[in-house]
């Protein structure tokens, strides 16, 4: 049952959290969370004890188009491991970009009991690519409605990405993060560079 009745205002400003590490949630097979790791709780703002029993969609930011849920549900309910790029909405109206890798979480007799969700942060790259598309699903559907939205969405996907959503947002965010690596392994060299033939003048 949600608790948390009060929507926050919404801040136009990203939450600092340690995005190093993977935030982890356990929800039942109604998306009700069992479980929050530390993590969970240092980007969203809530406690543990607040999101336990909560519904995971307290978290859902109001940029996000519901098509990339309908694509996640469905996924679920045919016992799929499915991933998303999702901007999240924390307690106090601020928000954070993850990639979330969805599992099927299964009892001994092989019954599904539940999802585990993993979460990385992206680079920035990705949420530049990504954003204006869900905007523009969200205009459709505030216009037209979400079943046009989810039309749209299925023959953008096929016509110029020729992927399928689980596939496109893997491959964006692979190639992304090689990119941003290789230029964070740049700046290094550079920088040691620079110290190597400054460093005898600042001394």
């Amino acid at each position: 049952m949600n608790t948390i009745t009060t929507p926050p205002t919404i801040i136009n400003e990203e939450i600092t959290w340690d995005t190093n590490k993977t935030i982890v949630s356990k929800t039942d097979v109604f998306g009700t969370i069992l479980y929050a790791n530390d993590i969970f709780s240092e980007a969203s703002e809530y406690s543990t004890l607040e999101l336990i029993g909560e519904p995971h969609n307290i978290i859902r930011h109001p940029d996000m188009p519901k098509v990339t849920f309908t694509l996640l549900w469905q996924a679920l309910k045919n016992e799929e491991n499915f991933h998303a790029i999702v901007k999240n909405l924390t307690k106090y109206g601020k928000y954070y970009w993850v990639i979330t890798d969805f599992t099927i979480d299964r009892d001994d007799t092989g019954k599904v009991t539940g999802y585990t969700a993993r979460r990385k942060s992206v680079p920035k790259s990705v949420v530049e690519k990504i954003a204006p598309l869900y905007k523009t699903l969200l205009d459709i559907e505030k216009n037209k409605g979400e079943k046009v939205s989810e039309m749209y969405f299925h023959a953008y996907l096929n016509e110029e990405i020729g992927k399928s959503y689980d596939d496109f947002v893997v491959d964006l965010f692979e190639e992304e993060s090689k990119k941003e690596k290789k230029l964070q392994n740049k700046a290094k060299r550079i920088k040691g560079l620079q110290w190597f033939f400054f460093s005898e003048y600042e001394s």
